[in-house]
């Protein structure tokens, strides 16, 4: 799943491409993935793309009508959710032969002045990519709904402790919930909790300052990493530039570049969670939850 780091390259990327071009047309593939119906996606056609910015996980591609006094309250966003398998394929030519319903992965296409475009295109058969075109981001209930930016400024740590001590979760649950701390996934709170060497199943109402003060500096160094490694990619180099910067996430088996020892994975229904058991857990591997209690 695209995280904040990634997103906000895809951000910058469709920022320095649409910006102050039309969009020619919006063409629907999966019906599946557009959450609003009105106004239709057609409505974005001849607008002028704005802005292109980020929300949590969600990129937002706002525009307006041709010749609209930018002062005036005329915005159109197309706002998407690319969740666990879609993605974003840019194209300097966009193909020529109208998106169709079908069986492949492209769920929407966005024509845009000159010729260029984009797909948006999803994976696997669990269809959650979320499309909407609404006149403001916040009527998407889960934008409006999303927590603090980690990397801004009000996120301290004192912000930080608030939020462990609002309710007693494991950490790596907290760090996942976007209406709490917005754009961090199952991937990168692992890697979190690696470089803060705390163990994904700690409690929240455990931290004490100490504590809360290696969790926030942590959140902050693998977040601006991982952005430094995204910038100024195209969206065709940002999956292996994520791979590229994991420390322990998807890395079941290989040695902690920390050290040494063997990478460990915890399975789920549907997901999965790495650590480091010395760095992280005292050396004690964690029980999968499915089988037996869980060590902390």
């Amino acid at each position: 799943m695209p995280e904040l780091p990634e997103v906000e390259a895809l951000a910058t990327f469709l920022r320095e491409h649409t910006v102050g071009r039309a969009v020619d047309a919006v063409e629907v593939a999966a019906v599946s993935a557009l959450k609003t119906f009105a106004p239709p996606p057609a409505t974005l056609a001849g607008r002028t793309v704005t802005d292109v910015t980020r929300h949590g996980k969600w990129l937002d591609l706002a525009t307006q009508a041709p010749g609209a006094d930018p002062a005036d309250d005329d915005a159109l966003h197309l706002l998407f959710h690319l969740a666990k398998a879609g993605w974003l394929r840019w194209y300097d030519v966009v193909p020529g032969r109208r998106a169709a319903p079908g069986r492949g992965p492209l769920a929407l296409r966005v024509r845009i002045e000159g010729g260029a475009g984009f797909d948006l295109t999803e994976a696997g058969t669990r269809k959650r990519l979320a499309v909407h075109v609404v006149a403001r981001p916040d009527e998407v209930p889960a934008v409006a709904t999303l927590g603090v930016e980690p990397l801004d400024p009000a996120f301290t740590p004192d912000m930080l402790a608030s939020l462990l001590a609002e309710k007693n979760q494991q950490v790596k649950g907290l760090l996942r919930a976007q209406s709490s701390i917005a754009g961090i996934g199952n991937a990168y709170s692992d890697e979190i909790l690696h470089v803060a060497k705390e163990s994904p199943f700690a409690l929240t109402r455990s931290f004490d300052a100490e504590r809360t003060a290696r969790l926030h500096a942590a959140i902050g160094d693998v977040l601006r990493e991982a952005i430094a490694a995204s910038s100024g990619r195209p969206a065709a180099e940002l999956k292996d530039a994520k791979r590229a910067t994991m420390r322990v996430h998807g890395r079941t088996g290989q040695p902690c570049p920390v050290c040494g020892d063997v990478v460990r994975e915890v399975s789920f229904a549907d997901s999965f969670l790495n650590y480091c058991a010395t760095c992280q857990t005292d050396g004690q591997p964690l029980a999968d939850r499915r089988m037996s209690k869980l060590l902390r």
